[in-house]
Protein backbone atom coordinates (compact mmCIF):
# COMPACT_ATOMS: atom_id res chain seq x y z
CA UNK A 1 0.00 0.00 0.00
CA UNK A 2 2.00 3.02 -0.88
CA UNK A 3 -0.43 5.65 -2.73
CA UNK A 4 -4.06 6.37 -1.39
CA UNK A 5 -7.28 8.17 -2.50
CA UNK A 6 -9.32 9.59 -0.81
CA UNK A 7 -12.88 10.47 -1.50
CA UNK A 8 -15.63 12.18 0.42
CA UNK A 9 -19.20 11.65 -0.84
CA UNK A 10 -22.90 12.46 -0.34
CA UNK A 11 -23.69 15.42 1.59
CA UNK A 12 -21.45 18.09 3.17
CA UNK A 13 -21.02 18.47 7.32
CA UNK A 14 -18.83 19.23 10.20
CA UNK A 15 -15.81 17.00 10.63
CA UNK A 16 -14.88 15.88 7.08
CA UNK A 17 -11.82 18.32 6.27
CA UNK A 18 -10.36 17.24 9.61
CA UNK A 19 -10.90 12.95 7.85
CA UNK A 20 -8.90 14.10 4.91
CA UNK A 21 -6.60 15.75 6.78
CA UNK A 22 -6.31 13.13 9.16
CA UNK A 23 -5.95 10.07 6.50
CA UNK A 24 -3.04 12.68 4.67
CA UNK A 25 -0.92 13.02 7.78
CA UNK A 26 -1.33 9.64 8.61
CA UNK A 27 -0.33 8.43 5.39
CA UNK A 28 2.66 10.58 5.38
CA UNK A 29 3.46 9.27 8.45
CA UNK A 30 3.42 5.98 7.25
CA UNK A 31 5.65 6.54 3.95
CA UNK A 32 2.01 6.65 1.49
CA UNK A 33 1.46 9.00 -0.69
CA UNK A 34 -1.91 10.48 -0.32
CA UNK A 35 -4.06 12.17 -3.49
CA UNK A 36 -7.11 13.91 -3.19
CA UNK A 37 -9.89 12.37 -5.83
CA UNK A 38 -12.15 15.34 -7.07
CA UNK A 39 -16.02 15.50 -6.37
CA UNK A 40 -16.96 12.04 -4.87
CA UNK A 41 -17.84 8.87 -7.04
CA UNK A 42 -18.34 11.23 -10.11
CA UNK A 43 -14.26 12.08 -9.44
CA UNK A 44 -13.25 8.07 -9.41
CA UNK A 45 -15.39 7.20 -12.50
CA UNK A 46 -13.86 9.92 -14.52
CA UNK A 47 -10.40 9.30 -13.00
CA UNK A 48 -8.81 7.86 -16.11
CA UNK A 49 -9.88 11.19 -17.76
CA UNK A 50 -7.90 13.21 -15.24
CA UNK A 51 -4.19 14.70 -16.40
CA UNK A 52 -2.82 14.66 -12.17
CA UNK A 53 -4.02 14.63 -9.17
CA UNK A 54 -3.47 16.76 -6.02
CA UNK A 55 -1.05 15.31 -3.77
CA UNK A 56 -1.32 15.93 -0.06
CA UNK A 57 2.25 16.62 0.53
CA UNK A 58 2.69 18.26 3.99
CA UNK A 59 2.58 21.77 2.71
CA UNK A 60 -0.42 21.25 0.78
CA UNK A 61 -1.93 19.04 4.02
CA UNK A 62 -1.35 22.78 6.05
CA UNK A 63 -3.86 23.76 3.47
CA UNK A 64 -6.27 21.97 4.53
CA UNK A 65 -8.66 23.49 7.72
CA UNK A 66 -10.27 20.91 10.25
CA UNK A 67 -12.17 23.47 11.48
CA UNK A 68 -14.22 24.38 8.74
CA UNK A 69 -17.27 22.10 7.77
CA UNK A 70 -17.79 20.62 4.06
CA UNK A 71 -14.71 19.11 2.16
CA UNK A 72 -11.84 20.02 0.32
CA UNK A 73 -12.08 16.71 -1.44
CA UNK A 74 -15.61 18.01 -2.96
CA UNK A 75 -18.52 15.73 -3.46
CA UNK A 76 -21.55 14.15 -5.88
CA UNK A 77 -24.65 11.94 -5.27
CA UNK A 78 -23.44 9.24 -7.73
CA UNK A 79 -24.27 6.09 -7.45
CA UNK A 80 -21.42 3.73 -9.41
CA UNK A 81 -24.03 0.85 -9.91
CA UNK A 82 -26.86 3.18 -11.65
CA UNK A 83 -24.34 4.29 -14.09
CA UNK A 84 -25.46 3.35 -17.52
CA UNK A 85 -22.00 2.14 -18.45
CA UNK A 86 -21.22 -1.75 -18.59
CA UNK A 87 -17.57 -1.11 -18.33
CA UNK A 88 -17.88 1.28 -15.25
CA UNK A 89 -16.12 -0.80 -12.89
CA UNK A 90 -13.13 -1.48 -15.46
CA UNK A 91 -12.96 2.19 -16.16
CA UNK A 92 -12.19 2.99 -12.64
CA UNK A 93 -9.57 0.14 -12.17
CA UNK A 94 -8.38 1.73 -14.89
CA UNK A 95 -8.50 4.93 -13.74
CA UNK A 96 -6.83 4.09 -10.05
CA UNK A 97 -3.63 2.06 -12.50
CA UNK A 98 -3.33 5.36 -14.10
CA UNK A 99 -2.43 6.95 -10.60
CA UNK A 100 -1.09 3.79 -9.33
CA UNK A 101 -3.45 4.28 -6.28
CA UNK A 102 -4.00 0.87 -4.39
CA UNK A 103 -6.51 1.62 -2.06
CA UNK A 104 -9.39 4.41 -1.30
CA UNK A 105 -10.76 5.55 1.90
CA UNK A 106 -14.02 6.83 1.43
CA UNK A 107 -15.88 9.09 3.97
CA UNK A 108 -19.73 8.92 3.45
CA UNK A 109 -23.03 7.85 4.79
CA UNK A 110 -25.56 4.87 4.30
CA UNK A 111 -25.61 5.82 0.40
CA UNK A 112 -22.03 6.27 0.17
CA UNK A 113 -21.38 2.46 2.08
CA UNK A 114 -23.63 0.93 0.03
CA UNK A 115 -21.31 2.05 -3.41
CA UNK A 116 -18.23 1.02 -0.80
CA UNK A 117 -19.78 -2.34 -0.71
CA UNK A 118 -20.39 -2.30 -4.75
CA UNK A 119 -16.62 -1.16 -5.08
CA UNK A 120 -15.32 -4.07 -2.45
CA UNK A 121 -17.02 -6.96 -4.26
CA UNK A 122 -15.88 -5.61 -7.96
CA UNK A 123 -12.55 -5.84 -6.37
CA UNK A 124 -11.52 -2.03 -5.73
CA UNK A 125 -10.32 -2.28 -2.30
CA UNK A 126 -11.55 0.55 -0.01
CA UNK A 127 -12.63 1.66 3.85
CA UNK A 128 -14.88 3.25 4.97
CA UNK A 129 -14.56 6.49 7.29
CA UNK A 130 -18.61 6.47 8.77
CA UNK A 131 -19.66 10.42 7.69
CA UNK A 132 -23.59 11.27 8.04
CA UNK A 133 -25.16 14.44 9.93
CA UNK A 134 -28.32 12.12 10.43
CA UNK A 135 -26.30 10.07 13.07
CA UNK A 136 -28.25 6.82 11.50
CA UNK A 137 -25.15 4.59 10.72
CA UNK A 138 -24.39 1.69 13.33
CA UNK A 139 -21.52 4.03 14.49
CA UNK A 140 -20.86 7.44 15.28
CA UNK A 141 -20.76 9.16 12.39
CA UNK A 142 -18.71 12.08 11.58
CA UNK A 143 -21.14 15.36 11.60
CA UNK A 144 -23.79 14.87 13.56
CA UNK A 145 -22.58 16.24 16.79
CA UNK A 146 -22.13 19.57 14.63
CA UNK A 147 -25.13 19.42 12.78
CA UNK A 148 -26.88 18.83 16.76
CA UNK A 149 -25.05 21.54 17.86
CA UNK A 150 -25.84 23.97 15.18
CA UNK A 151 -29.92 22.99 15.59
CA UNK A 152 -29.61 23.59 19.49
CA UNK A 153 -28.26 27.28 18.63
CA UNK A 154 -31.07 27.82 15.60
CA UNK A 155 -34.01 26.59 18.18
CA UNK A 156 -32.97 28.74 21.10
CA UNK A 157 -31.76 31.96 19.04
CA UNK A 158 -35.74 31.48 17.40
CA UNK A 159 -37.38 31.74 20.87
CA UNK A 160 -35.96 35.07 20.78
CA UNK A 161 -38.62 35.99 17.78
CA UNK A 162 -41.32 33.21 18.70
CA UNK A 163 -41.93 35.16 22.44
CA UNK A 164 -41.46 38.82 20.73
CA UNK A 165 -44.71 38.17 18.84
CA UNK A 166 -46.32 35.24 20.54
CA UNK A 167 -45.99 32.90 18.11
CA UNK A 168 -45.78 28.73 17.52
CA UNK A 169 -42.45 27.84 16.25
CA UNK A 170 -42.04 24.79 14.22
CA UNK A 171 -38.88 23.97 13.29
CA UNK A 172 -38.02 22.03 10.29
CA UNK A 173 -34.35 19.80 10.21
CA UNK A 174 -32.91 17.22 8.68
CA UNK A 175 -32.51 13.40 9.33
CA UNK A 176 -34.57 11.39 6.38
CA UNK A 177 -36.00 8.30 8.25
CA UNK A 178 -34.18 8.56 11.29
CA UNK A 179 -35.09 11.21 13.94
CA UNK A 180 -31.35 11.53 15.77
CA UNK A 181 -31.01 14.95 14.90
CA UNK A 182 -34.29 16.09 15.57
CA UNK A 183 -34.02 14.75 18.97
CA UNK A 184 -30.83 15.48 20.16
CA UNK A 185 -30.95 19.36 18.62
CA UNK A 186 -34.31 19.61 20.26
CA UNK A 187 -33.34 18.40 23.53
CA UNK A 188 -30.57 20.57 23.62
CA UNK A 189 -32.67 24.06 22.34
CA UNK A 190 -35.19 22.83 25.04
CA UNK A 191 -37.54 22.34 23.00
CA UNK A 192 -41.36 21.68 24.19
CA UNK A 193 -42.45 19.19 21.62
CA UNK A 194 -39.97 16.86 19.09
CA UNK A 195 -41.90 15.09 16.14
CA UNK A 196 -39.34 12.02 14.60
CA UNK A 197 -39.89 9.73 12.05
CA UNK A 198 -40.10 6.84 15.05
CA UNK A 199 -43.17 8.08 16.09
CA UNK A 200 -46.24 8.77 13.86
CA UNK A 201 -47.62 12.13 15.25
CA UNK A 202 -51.49 12.30 17.29
CA UNK A 203 -52.54 15.80 16.89
CA UNK A 204 -55.21 15.13 18.93
CA UNK A 205 -52.24 14.75 21.90
CA UNK A 206 -49.79 17.71 20.43
CA UNK A 207 -52.58 20.29 20.21
CA UNK A 208 -53.68 19.83 24.44
CA UNK A 209 -49.83 19.89 24.87
CA UNK A 210 -49.34 23.23 22.49
CA UNK A 211 -52.40 25.19 24.13
CA UNK A 212 -51.88 24.37 27.69
CA UNK A 213 -48.30 25.53 27.79
CA UNK A 214 -48.52 28.23 25.16
CA UNK A 215 -51.41 29.52 26.65
CA UNK A 216 -50.15 29.36 30.54
CA UNK A 217 -46.57 31.01 29.49
CA UNK A 218 -48.56 34.18 28.10
CA UNK A 219 -51.04 34.30 30.60
CA UNK A 220 -48.39 34.12 33.18
CA UNK A 221 -45.97 36.58 32.42
CA UNK A 222 -46.23 40.50 33.42
CA UNK A 223 -45.45 41.53 29.63
CA UNK A 224 -48.25 38.77 27.89
CA UNK A 225 -44.86 37.58 26.40
CA UNK A 226 -44.58 33.57 25.52
CA UNK A 227 -43.63 31.07 22.82
CA UNK A 228 -43.61 27.61 22.11
CA UNK A 229 -41.00 25.55 20.14
CA UNK A 230 -41.52 22.49 17.69
CA UNK A 231 -38.79 20.48 16.48
CA UNK A 232 -39.43 18.17 14.26
CA UNK A 233 -37.45 15.80 11.83
CA UNK A 234 -38.70 16.03 7.99
CA UNK A 235 -39.49 12.74 7.90
CA UNK A 236 -42.30 12.52 10.22
CA UNK A 237 -45.75 10.52 9.49
CA UNK A 238 -48.95 11.29 10.52
CA UNK A 239 -51.00 8.80 12.55
CA UNK A 240 -52.04 6.98 9.75
CA UNK A 241 -48.54 6.03 9.30
CA UNK A 242 -48.37 8.41 5.94
CA UNK A 243 -45.19 10.42 5.25
CA UNK A 244 -45.70 14.31 4.96
CA UNK A 245 -43.95 15.41 2.29
CA UNK A 246 -44.02 17.24 -1.03
CA UNK A 247 -44.54 14.94 -3.70
CA UNK A 248 -43.61 17.24 -6.41
CA UNK A 249 -40.01 17.32 -4.90
CA UNK A 250 -38.75 14.58 -7.09
CA UNK A 251 -35.88 11.84 -6.34
CA UNK A 252 -32.32 11.77 -5.58
CA UNK A 253 -30.08 10.16 -7.52
CA UNK A 254 -30.48 6.83 -4.93
CA UNK A 255 -33.62 6.60 -5.30
CA UNK A 256 -34.95 8.03 -2.17
CA UNK A 257 -37.71 10.84 -2.23
CA UNK A 258 -36.10 14.64 -1.43
CA UNK A 259 -38.46 15.45 1.70
CA UNK A 260 -40.07 18.37 2.15
CA UNK A 261 -43.28 19.86 3.83
CA UNK A 262 -43.46 18.07 6.91
CA UNK A 263 -43.28 21.67 8.81
CA UNK A 264 -45.71 23.32 6.46
CA UNK A 265 -48.38 20.44 7.28
CA UNK A 266 -47.90 20.89 10.77
CA UNK A 267 -48.37 24.47 10.76
CA UNK A 268 -51.69 23.90 8.63
CA UNK A 269 -52.85 21.36 11.31
CA UNK A 270 -52.08 23.26 14.41
CA UNK A 271 -53.33 26.32 12.90
CA UNK A 272 -56.89 24.49 11.67
CA UNK A 273 -57.14 23.35 15.51
CA UNK A 274 -56.72 27.07 17.05
CA UNK A 275 -58.87 28.37 14.61
CA UNK A 276 -61.92 25.48 15.79
CA UNK A 277 -61.37 25.88 19.55
CA UNK A 278 -63.08 28.52 20.84
CA UNK A 279 -61.20 29.02 24.02
CA UNK A 280 -58.53 30.15 22.28
CA UNK A 281 -60.50 33.16 21.36
CA UNK A 282 -61.48 33.68 24.51
CA UNK A 283 -57.74 33.35 25.62
CA UNK A 284 -56.43 36.08 22.89
CA UNK A 285 -59.75 38.51 24.78
CA UNK A 286 -58.43 37.89 28.40
CA UNK A 287 -54.84 38.40 27.49
CA UNK A 288 -55.62 41.76 25.10
CA UNK A 289 -54.61 40.23 21.81
CA UNK A 290 -57.37 40.03 20.26
CA UNK A 291 -58.19 42.30 16.76
CA UNK A 292 -61.30 41.09 15.04
CA UNK A 293 -60.42 40.00 11.44
CA UNK A 294 -56.93 40.61 12.07
CA UNK A 295 -55.25 38.78 14.53
CA UNK A 296 -57.76 36.28 16.24
CA UNK A 297 -56.02 33.24 16.96
CA UNK A 298 -51.81 32.77 17.86
CA UNK A 299 -49.24 33.01 14.94
CA UNK A 300 -47.85 29.16 13.86
CA UNK A 301 -44.30 29.71 11.79
CA UNK A 302 -42.05 27.27 9.73
CA UNK A 303 -38.35 27.61 10.10
CA UNK A 304 -36.23 25.69 8.04
CA UNK A 305 -32.41 26.22 8.11
CA UNK A 306 -31.66 23.69 5.44
CA UNK A 307 -28.32 23.48 4.92
CA UNK A 308 -27.54 26.25 7.42
CA UNK A 309 -26.86 23.40 9.70
CA UNK A 310 -24.37 21.27 8.14
CA UNK A 311 -21.95 24.33 7.10
CA UNK A 312 -20.27 26.74 8.85
CA UNK A 313 -17.57 25.56 11.29
CA UNK A 314 -17.33 21.86 13.07
CA UNK A 315 -17.42 21.04 16.62
CA UNK A 316 -14.54 20.08 18.44
CA UNK A 317 -16.12 16.15 18.83
CA UNK A 318 -16.00 15.94 15.20
CA UNK A 319 -13.00 17.13 14.49
CA UNK A 320 -11.68 14.90 16.98
CA UNK A 321 -13.60 11.89 15.76
CA UNK A 322 -13.12 12.83 11.83
CA UNK A 323 -8.74 12.55 12.30
CA UNK A 324 -9.56 9.54 14.03
CA UNK A 325 -11.60 7.63 11.23
CA UNK A 326 -9.21 9.25 9.11
CA UNK A 327 -5.99 7.85 10.07
CA UNK A 328 -7.22 4.44 11.33
CA UNK A 329 -8.84 4.09 8.23
CA UNK A 330 -5.38 4.51 6.32
CA UNK A 331 -4.39 2.44 8.91
CA UNK A 332 -6.88 -0.58 7.66
CA UNK A 333 -5.77 -0.15 4.23
CA UNK A 334 -2.05 -0.59 5.02
CA UNK A 335 -3.26 -4.17 6.55
CA UNK A 336 -5.12 -5.24 3.99
CA UNK A 337 -8.38 -4.68 5.75
CA UNK A 338 -11.35 -3.30 3.22
CA UNK A 339 -14.82 -3.34 2.65
CA UNK A 340 -14.86 -2.32 6.33
CA UNK A 341 -16.07 0.87 8.57
CA UNK A 342 -14.30 2.52 11.18
CA UNK A 343 -16.00 2.51 14.37
CA UNK A 344 -13.81 3.94 17.27
CA UNK A 345 -9.88 3.74 18.80
CA UNK A 346 -10.21 2.69 22.23
CA UNK A 347 -6.84 2.09 24.21
CA UNK A 348 -4.35 0.43 21.04
CA UNK A 349 -7.43 -1.41 19.71
CA UNK A 350 -8.99 0.02 16.20
CA UNK A 351 -12.50 -1.37 15.99
CA UNK A 352 -14.61 -2.04 13.03
CA UNK A 353 -17.19 -3.45 11.33
CA UNK A 354 -18.36 -4.93 7.68
CA UNK A 355 -19.68 -2.50 6.00
CA UNK A 356 -22.61 -3.88 5.09
CA UNK A 357 -23.34 -4.01 8.48
CA UNK A 358 -22.39 -0.18 9.35
CA UNK A 359 -24.72 1.20 6.97
CA UNK A 360 -28.15 -0.68 8.61
CA UNK A 361 -30.24 2.12 9.66
CA UNK A 362 -30.32 2.71 13.42
CA UNK A 363 -33.14 4.39 14.65
CA UNK A 364 -33.69 6.74 17.78
CA UNK A 365 -34.08 4.92 21.09
CA UNK A 366 -37.82 5.22 22.20
CA UNK A 367 -36.44 3.86 25.24
CA UNK A 368 -34.38 6.92 25.65
CA UNK A 369 -37.67 9.18 24.46
CA UNK A 370 -39.37 8.06 27.48
CA UNK A 371 -37.19 9.22 29.76
CA UNK A 372 -37.57 12.66 28.32
CA UNK A 373 -41.04 11.83 27.93
CA UNK A 374 -41.37 12.01 31.72
CA UNK A 375 -39.58 15.32 31.96
CA UNK A 376 -42.61 16.83 30.23
CA UNK A 377 -41.82 17.07 26.36
CA UNK A 378 -44.34 15.98 23.53
CA UNK A 379 -43.15 13.70 20.99
CA UNK A 380 -46.81 13.88 19.30
CA UNK A 381 -48.26 10.70 21.29
CA UNK A 382 -49.57 9.83 24.40
CA UNK A 383 -46.40 9.31 27.20
CA UNK A 384 -45.64 6.05 27.77
CA UNK A 385 -44.33 4.79 31.52
CA UNK A 386 -40.82 4.11 31.76
CA UNK A 387 -40.20 0.38 33.26
CA UNK A 388 -36.77 1.42 35.20
CA UNK A 389 -33.93 -0.78 35.50
CA UNK A 390 -31.01 -0.40 37.41
CA UNK A 391 -27.59 -1.77 36.97
CA UNK A 392 -23.92 -1.00 38.03
CA UNK A 393 -21.50 -0.15 34.98
CA UNK A 394 -18.82 -2.43 34.81
CA UNK A 395 -16.70 -0.51 32.13
CA UNK A 396 -16.56 3.01 31.21
CA UNK A 397 -18.53 3.30 27.85
CA UNK A 398 -16.25 5.21 25.21
CA UNK A 399 -19.38 6.44 22.75
CA UNK A 400 -21.20 8.62 21.60
CA UNK A 401 -24.76 7.78 21.12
Amino acid sequence: MKNIGIITSGGDCGGLNAVVKGAAQMAHKRGMSCYIIPNGYAGLYNLVEFDNLVELKPERIDMVQANPAGSEAGHSRVKIKNINDPKKYNRIKEGLKKFNIDGLVISGGDDTGSVIVDLSNNGIPCVHAPKTMDLDLQTYSVGADSTINRIAGYGQDLKTTGRTHNRIIVLEVFGRYAGHTAFRGGVAADADAILIPEIPIDFEVLYPHVKKRFTRRIEQSDVKAGTYLIVIAEGIKNSNNEELCDESAGIDAFGHKKLAGAGKYVCQELTKMLKNDPEIVEFMKKTRMYVPGLYEIPEVREVRPGHLVRCGNSSAYDINFGKEAGACAVLLLEKGMTGVTFVQISGNKIKYIDTQEAIQQRHVSLERVMLYESMGICFGRKPVAMNLEFEAAKTPIDRYL
